[in-house]
């Protein structure tokens, strides 16, 4: 699907604020509000646009320690990977799973409680997982940007 301007526009307003209208992000986009219903349907379509979610703020809800952890594999075996990568999106406090190049195979983003919280989910979820070699950990010491928009 191509997107043009207006599509554009529409993008933009829903990554900003998910809640709006048809007849207000109509108006912000100036447009028509049946114009924009059919867009909006179109990208839902295409798969450009999923449900519209909240954000929580992780610190307000306890879980307010950024950790990343590299991984690296024992085997690059398809099968061993399958299973790393189902065993990752099981676990809740796992929000992010990269698949990486250089020395590490994933990177992992984990909002945890504290490190106590941290060391169960490496021992319980991360290091347990038989193709699992090692690992690394890096401390968030602070989020400086935190934004879910993709550049359109």
């Amino acid at each position: 699907m191509q997107i043009d301007d207006l599509d554009a526009r529409i993008l933009r307003l829903l990554q900003r604020d998910a809640s709006h209208s048809v007849a207000d992000l109509a108006e912000a986009a100036h447009s028509s509000p049946a114009t924009v219903w059919r867009r909006l349907r179109n990208l839902e379509e295409a798969g450009i646009i999923g449900p519209p979610v909240r954000l929580v703020d992780p610190a307000r809800v306890g879980r307010g320690m950024d950790v990343f952890v590299q991984v690296r594999m024992k085997s690059q075996d398809s099968a061993t990977r399958a299973g790393f990568q189902r065993a990752m999106e099981v676990e809740p406090t796992i929000i992010e799973v990269y698949s990486i190049s250089g020395d590490w195979d994933y990177l992992l983003h984990l909002l945890v409680r504290d490190v106590a919280d941290l060391e169960s989910i490496l021992m319980a979820h991360i290091l347990n997982q038989p193709g699992v070699a090692s690992t690394s950990t890096v401390f968030a010491l602070r989020r400086i940007k935190r934004d879910s928009a993709v550049p359109i």
